[in-house]
This record gives structure tokens, sequence and C-alpha cells, in this order.
């Protein structure tokens, strides 16, 4: 590490610490540039490169993480939790949670209880599938092994949430996507949880072409966080949309496959089936 990488980690370090401090006073980007003697273009540059998101998100993921643990007490309300959080209104707070959770606060303090779950078993040409979905959109999709353990993992996303065993229209219209490529598909609505950040990524890969393959580091640079591939490997490591989200299209530099969260068997396969597809 250079002396100016040790230089620049450093105000990163201190940037995070004054955040993590200060986010109840949800300072400015200007406020916390002051603090580290820097121009806010210039801290904005320098903590996106190093931390793969802006320091704006970042202290939306401290004030979200915050009021999570708050929402977890019994008798905690949503315009304490907004108060405490230090935002100005249960609104804010709303808004926020949608961004990053992908459900409501209230949503969040009940487990997900005033979510209702569809999901059912389907084929694939790459073996079986549990598909889900709410009224927002596909939520899961996983290869499985296992029915009932495939069931519990997905029961892990929404603990209070009220599942039903029933085969959604919208189940059978996602998996035409085995059928031909994503451009033949009348849009897809997906209910996704996921942080600022694995949105970019999960979007990000939705816009490579079937039969084509891309890196790690091509989608960090996609997103405007060339530094962040470990990031981005860890947010492909993370979808929760089987195939639909297409994470079986990305592989290393050095044109090694890679892992893949359903067996790196599997993904060869995926891609060799797509390349043959693209090419007859």
């Amino acid at each position: 590490m250079s002396k100016q990488e040790e230089i620049n980690y450093s105000r990163i370090a201190e940037a995070i610490e004054y955040i993590r401090l200060h986010f109840k006073e949800q300072p400015s980007l200007e406020h916390i540039a002051e603090q580290l003697h820097l121009s806010p273009f210039h801290f904005q540059r320098l903590f996106t490169d190093w931390a793969g998101v802006s320091p704006k998100q970042f202290l939306q993921f401290i004030s979200v993480n915050y009021a999570k643990q708050l929402l977890k007490e019994k008798q905690a309300t949503l315009f304490d939790v907004a108060e405490k959080t230090g935002l100005s209104g249960t609104g804010r707070l709303h808004d926020l949670f949608v961004k990053i959770e992908g459900m409501t606060p209230g949503e969040y303090k009940n487990g997900g209880e005033q979510l209702s779950i569809s999901y059912s078993f389907e084929e694939s040409p790459f073996g079986k599938l549990i598909v889900a979905s709410t009224m927002k959109g596909i939520c899961y999709i996983a290869f499985l092994q296992d029915k009932e353990k495939s069931v519990q993992e997905l029961q892990a996303y929404f603990p209070k949430a009220a599942f039903q065993f029933i085969e959604q229209p919208l189940h059978k219209k996602a998996l035409r996507i085995f059928e031909q490529d994503w451009k033949g598909i009348a849009q897809i609505k997906l209910h996704l949880k996921g942080t600022d950040f694995q949105l970019k990524v999960w979007e990000a890969l939705l816009k490579i072409p079937s039969g084509s393959l891309t890196t790690y580091a091509s989608i960090a640079e996609q997103i405007e966080s060339p530094t962040a591939s470990r990031a981005v490997g860890t947010a492909i490591g993370s979808n929760p949309i089987a195939f639909l989200i297409p994470c079986h299209r990305v592989i290393q530099s050095s044109g090694i496959i890679g892992g893949y969260m359903w067996g790196p068997t599997r993904k060869t396969a995926i891609i060799g089936w797509e390349a043959a597809r693209v090419n007859s």
C-alpha cells in the first residue's frame, strides 16, 4: 500500500467512525467532508471508491440498522423510532425501509406478518425449483434438492409472513425465461429486499444478454464502483432469485467459472446451454 493509499484509508476510517457516532444527527455530505478537511466532491469520490457506496447511502444503512434494533422493542412506535434515528418523520423512515429492506417499517416490526407469500414447486431444465411471490412480484427462486429444507429457507426471509402452497400465474410466467430470452418476456415484477448496492448489482446482472459472460470487475465498473469487485461478488452470492437474475453469467477475470450458490456444475451447465441456444 502506497503512502497516499494509507492516507486515503485513514480518512475513510475516520469518516466511517464519524458517521457511526453522529448518524442520529443525520450529518450532510458537506458537514462530514468538513470534518476531514476535504471538499465535498473529493470526499464523495474517495468514500465511494473505497466503500462501494456513497456517504449518503452508508449513512442510510447505519440509520436503518439502528431503526431495526429499535423496532424489535415491543413498545417502540414508528414515531419514536424515526425521532431516535434522527429522521425528519415517519414518512422518511418508511421511504428508507422500502428502499433498503424491501418492506415497510411496520412489516419489518411484525416480521413480515402483514405479507402473504405464495410458493410452488416448478420444473426447469436444470432441476426442480421453489418459486415464491408476494402481491408485489417474484421474491424468491431457488434450485432445490429437499422440499422441506427449501421451504424452511424461504420462510427464514419473512418468519411471520403468511405462507400458502399455491401456484400463482406469475410463477409460470417467470419460468418462461427458460424458453426464450429476457427481451421476449413481458415485464415481470420483482419484490427484492437488499441494500442499494445489492440492488445496483442485481440490476446490472439483468442487463447481461443470454449466452454472454462478464466478470466481477466489469460489473464493478458498470455500477461505477471499480474498486469494489469483492463487494460485487458478495452481492452476487446473495442473489435470491436464481436464473431470472442471471448471476450465473458472471465469471472470474481469469476465465475460471467460479462459485455458484446452487453448485458450479449447474452453473457450467447453464452457461453451456445458453451458449448453444444462442449459437443455434
